[in-house]
């Protein structure tokens, strides 16, 4: 018996095989495939089988976290889209919000909308927010919109009314109209996708979920087909943005709940590996070779957004496509191993570019011709040239330096090691502003959390960001460099439902509160059903809620229990707790209505028992390898330091810093002044500045 995670990045492709029978883990690694991910998914497992001896039937679960959805719409690679809105609103979707997300930046890049002006057709119809229809859907203007989208060969369409989450029968009736001209087309519905208030945020939800659902399908549907070809006919499963596994054909139909499934994944590794070794509070970091990012754990569970963008310029907040569905709190920037450096006015830039897989950094020597992070670390000693990714690799540290040298040295005056240093410091130093963010910004001391580092850069960089924001220890876990897909195995599956529903929360409002959660029930048992076995779901409550006047909401964990009696009270508790939290006051005799309600079904997965990775022990062997220069400005520049074998460490040894620490996967820099100790579950333990 066999359990397979694998997780598509930008650069590399990584898989676990967990073997509970042998009761052990097997990392592997694989350059992801940018053409088409299915190349690098069942090369990569064919060859993780065949090391490990295990035959393709002996596999009966696969896990799976994908960066597809994600691509489709940063690349623009989906399918051509049509919309269908209510009259007068055709350019909701085009204005958004109107709002600057840099005030005074002259030349401002506004996100493209996934479909364009003409791709969008109204009909006549208008319902109340209250879902009280106004004006009839008219037939002649239904008919005339669907003969449009099919003579324009559009294959997915988006339909998104106004406040039709409150009343989805015209939408219902577009989707029959088109589905009987033409069966196949695929057919997205704001009141489906995203029943929530605010058009613009619907429309924009609806229309990605459209855009990416044909190569979304397409590409499971290969993937099915290519594990079928190869023996392995077990269940597959995709995690989904909100840390929940979900079976393809759910994952089909609601592509736009799997954007953020990867990193989604290692937020659930940072969660257990936290809990394993006795913190609640963490600071998630997950670097890889195109980007970095970043979120956090709070009470021993990974905070959730009701929403998020995706595409941001520059990774500024409003820059972005948003999203209407739950996902793990996270942050990402363009600050990875393959992110591209350069100069600017006498300064060093690094990313958001990125070399990506191919042709990637200088040092692969596959083509790259720009100095990347990679490089740098490389120039700097941290990384050894003949043991990258396990050997797999040898990196070229002649050429990385000479690219180095020619780019960002020669203009800068600089030698090498320095051009080298001070990428490896802007790096550190956008990712610390990042990091700033989703910790101070959002209300948290860091020095309360402890930070996991995985990916395959994250451990090479973690201890000088946590010495930046005061955080004292750094825990790298086991398999690191492959977090995500360790994730997957430490995963549930999760359905979220939501609807909107304005509704005063006064004393006697239990009862109504009632009716909207077994309207959502409902709505959770018909998807639950199709994940087969249920047995001991978790349910979950939570409201985004405000004060009368206010114009945003904020998100209250609701009291479990029967909602009968004096439920209302308690839930206008919660909204005060939660607001004093976050603010540090609250007005206890201002009005409170709640505006979004949502509900969680968590369903253990047989797949996910077991959580993180386990350790097998060291094996036998002296831990210190040798020595070699490697580059810290503390310590006065290059400096002898120890490598140490991840693999042959022992429960309790302490490794004291300056010190590099190696495994196939990823590599741990430890600082001078820090130390790191094995826990008794193999993970290491960085106490930051233990040594000064």
């Amino acid at each position: 018996m066999a359990q397979i995670a694998l997780d598509i990045g930008g650069t590399f492709t990584d898989f676990v095989l967990r073997l509970p029978e042998r009761g052990t883990s097997l990392f592997w690694k694989v350059p992801t495939s940018p053409g088409d991910p299915t190349v690098a998914v069942l090369d990569g497992l064919d060859a993780l089988l065949r090391h490990a001896g295990v035959a393709p039937a002996a596999v009966t679960t696969v896990l799976h976290a994908t960066t597809v959805a994600t691509n489709a719409i940063i690349e623009r690679k989906g399918a051509p889209t049509a919309l269908i809105t209510t009259e007068g609103f055709r350019d909701v979707i085009i204005m958004g919000r109107q709002k600057r997300y840099d005030t005074f930046d002259l030349y401002l890049k506004k996100p493209t909308p996934l479909v364009r002006r003409r791709d969008v057709f109204e009909v006549k119809e208008r319902v109340r927010f209250d879902g009280q229809v106004l004006v009839p859907l008219a037939p002649l203007s239904l008919d005339a919109a669907v003969a449009a989208v099919i003579a324009g060969g559009y294959r997915s369409i988006a339909v998104a009314l106004i406040h039709s989450y409150a009343n989805p029968a015209h939408e219902e009736r577009i989707a029959a109209a088109l589905h009987a001209r033409d069966p196949e087309l695929a057919i997205s519905l704001s009141s489906q996708v995203s029943p929530k208030m605010r058009e613009y945020e619907r429309f924009s939800t609806t229309v990605a979920n459209a855009y990416v659902m044909p190569v979304v399908g397409r590409y499971v549907r290969d993937l099915q087909a290519g594990l079928k070809g190869r023996g392995i006919t077990s269940d597959l499963f995709i995690m989904q943005s909100n840390a929940g596994l979900v079976p393809p054909e759910l994952a089909g139909e609601l592509p736009i709940r799997i954007v953020e499934s990867g990193p989604a994944a290692g937020v659930m590794m940072c969660a257990v590996v936290g809990r394993r070794e006795g913190s609640e509070h963490v600071i998630t970091f997950d670097m890889g070779g195109t980007t970095a990012k970043l979120g956090a754990i709070d009470d021993g569970e990974p905070a959730v957004m009701p929403s998020f963008e995706v595409a941001t310029v520059n990774f500024r907040p409003g820059s972005g496509l948003p999203l209407n569905v739950p996902s793990v709190e996270l942050l990402e920037i363009g600050a990875g191993g393959g992110s591209l450096a350069g100069t600017d006015m006498g300064l060093v830039t690094v990313g958001p570019e990125s070399a990506g897989a191919d042709p990637g950094p200088i040092c692969y020597g596959r083509g790259g011709a720009r100095p990347t992070v990679t490089d740098a670390n490389l120039v700097l000693g941290y990384l050894d040239p003949d043991y990258f990714n396990g050997g797999a690799m040898r990196l070229d540290t002649a050429a990385a330096t000479a690219g180095i040298q020619r780019q960002i040295a020669e203009p800068l005056g600089l030698s090498a090691a320095a051009g080298a240093w001070g990428i490896h410091a802007v790096a550190n130093s956008n990712m610390e502003r990042a990091m700033r963010v989703v910790s101070v910004e959002r209300g948290r001391d860091p020095r309360r959390y402890a930070m996991v580092a995985f990916g395959g850069a994250g451990p090479l960089h973690a201890a000088r960001l946590a010495r930046a924001l005061g955080i004292p220890r750094v825990i790298v876990p086991v398999g690191a460099g492959v977090g995500s897909a360790v994730g997957l195995l430490a995963a549930d599956s999760r359905i979220d439902v939501a609807m909107t529903r304005v509704l005063r929360v006064t004393a006697d409002a239990s009862a109504a509160i009632a009716r909207l959660y077994t309207e959502l029930e409902a709505r959770a048992q018909a998807q639950l059903a199709r994940l087969g076995s249920v047995a001991g779901v978790r349910w979950s409550r939570a409201a985004y809620m405000r004060f009368v006047g206010q114009g945003y909401e904020r998100r209250v964990d609701l009291p479990a229990g029967d909602m009968g009696g004096d439920y209302a009270a308690r839930v206008v508790a919660a909204f005060q707790e939660t607001y004093r939290r976050n603010y540090g006051y609250v007005d206890r005799e201002a009005s409170i209505e709640g505006i979004d309600w949502t509900l969680a079904a968590t369903v253990p997965s047989p797949a996910g028992s077991g959580g993180a990775s386990s350790w097998a022990g060291p094996v036998a062997g002296q831990a210190r390898l040798g020595e070699r220069p490697a580059f810290f400005p503390e310590a006065g520049g290059f400096v002898p330091t120890p490598i140490i074998d991840r693999y042959r460490v022992a429960s309790g040894d302490v490794i004291l810093g300056p010190a590099i620490v190696e495994e196939r996967e990823c590599t741990t820099v430890i600082l001078p002044g820090d130390s790191a100790t094995v826990s008794a579950a193999g993970n290491l333990i960085i106490a930051i500045g233990s040594g000064d």
